[in-house]
This record gives C-alpha cells, sequence and structure tokens, in this order.
C-alpha cells in the first residue's frame, strides 16, 4: 500500500469509487474508537508498558469524523461533499520523492533478506528505509517487530515507539483529517 498509494501508518485507507476512481486519497481511517485510547494500565505493569498505553492515550483519532464522511459517501456517492473531484485529490496526494523511493527499496531488500534468513543482514537496509524516510511508521514497526514485539528499544534499532512519538507529540502520531 505505501508503494502503490503512499500509506505511511494504519490504519489507513483511500475511497475508491464504482468506476476505479481514487475520491480521497490516504488519510487515517478508524472505523471506531480504537480501544486503546480507553485502556486501563494494569497494577504492578512494567515501566516500558506504562509509557506506552501512556502516549497511546494520547493519540489523536478522529473516528466519528471518518465514520460520518464515509457513511455520507456511502449514500451519496459522487454528490458527498466528502468524495473529491480528481484535481482536489491530486492536490491532498503526496508526491514520492527520491529519497522515499530509495527508502521503499531498501525496506523491500530488508524483507526479503529477513525472509531468506539474513536478518543479520536486513537490519543496516531497515536503517537505512528508517533514515530515509522518517515518518514512515510502517517501517518502523515492521522492523522493530521482527526484534522486539513490542517496539521497545533494541541495539538493532535507533529508537522505539514511544520514544519517536514523544520526539513529534502523541498528537501529531496521525495527521488531523481534512473533512
Amino acid at each position: 500500500m505505501d508503494e502503490l498509494f503512499g500509506i505511511v501508518n494504519v490504519p489507513s485507507a483511500l475511497w475508491i469509487d464504482e468506476e476505479g476512481t481514487i475520491v480521497r486519497p490516504p488519510e487515517p481511517a478508524f472505523p471506531w474508537r480504537p480501544p486503546f485510547l480507553d485502556r486501563e494500565i494494569p497494577k504492578g505493569a512494567s515501566p516500558q508498558l506504562v509509557d506506552r498505553l501512556t502516549e497511546a492515550k494520547g493519540v489523536r483519532v478522529e473516528h466519528e469524523k471518518y465514520v460520518t464522511a464515509l457513511r455520507d459517501w456511502v449514500r451519496n456517492g459522487p454528490e458527498s461533499p466528502y468524495a473529491l473531484d480528481p484535481d482536489e485529490v491530486i492536490a491532498r496526494s503526496r508526491p514520492r520523492p527520491f529519497e522515499e523511493a530509495k527508502a521503499a527499496a531498501r525496506f523491500e531488500l530488508g524483507q526479503h533478506l529477513h525472509r531468506e534468513g539474513r536478518a543479520d543482514l536486513a537490519v543496516a537496509h531497515f536503517r537505512e528505509a528508517h533514515r530515509l524516510q522518517p515518518d514512515n511508521w510502517t517501517y518502523k514497526r515492521q522492523a522493530w517487530s521482527l526484534t522486539n514485539p513490542d517496539q521497545g528499544p533494541t541495539e538493532e534499532y535507533e529508537g522505539d515507539w514511544v520514544s519517536d512519538v514523544r520526539k513529534i507529540g502523541a498528537e501529531n502520531y496521525y495527521p488531523r483529517l481534512e473533512m
């Protein structure tokens, strides 16, 4: 999805009409309020879990806004104010600069090497993908999860989910919906 449409975080969606035309480019897409916003911090939780749950509670999620827009588009099709004309879709779509294209290639190479049992060689390619496109959370989470399912600090990678979210502010983890 990243390569085809520029999706750099999940959950994301794009809207494609019955004719195969994109009427909304990729954007955060929560169909309901995610449980992580309301999850209680368990007594005796590790400091890492406390940090992760605390940061997650600060993530901006506009699920009601998204669902309202989606339902309107389903009901009204091209007449929905949320269905964008082609020029607006292009204006809101992210171009792929050369660095991001290189990041995609490095990420794919890292995945291939990891699948082939060469995790030692994959790390350098994942690191380079992170460096070239630091706002691509999909790359980060995928690489982190190969060495630490909790996406915490590892010897292989600079940063981790909590530290990187703190750098940008949890409220900036997903961009605001432009509805």
